[in-house]
């Protein structure tokens, strides 16, 4: 099992991002979730095979329609490193989320 955050940036808040990067992680089978950043970024978390989670980065560089991504930035994790990592495991499905 592999971890990675990802960090997108461009013209992805307020074009269903989120919820369209849920639903494509559902399909490929990921655990984990993704959430809009103060800074008009979205960032998500995925947890599942390397080779999935390198087809969801994938899919994050092209989005939703209306999306105009302009970085995906992917950092591979070997551990849960944070807490709002902690409490995602294989199996837990993958969902939109906020900020705490």
């Amino acid at each position: 099992m592999h971890r990675a955050r990802l960090r997108i940036r461009g013209r992805v808040q307020g074009v269903f991002y989120r919820k369209s990067a849920e639903e494509a992680a559902n399909k490929l089978g990921l655990a984990g979730w993704v959430r809009n950043m103060p800074d008009g970024s979205v960032e998500a978390y995925a947890c599942g095979d390397r080779e999935t989670i390198e087809s969801f980065a994938n899919w994050c560089h092209a989005g939703p329609p209306g999306a105009r991504v302009e970085s995906v930035d992917l950092v591979w994790r070997e551990r849960a490193e944070e807490d709002d990592e902690k409490h995602v495991e294989p199996g837990c499905g993958f969902s939109v989320t906020w900020l705490s």
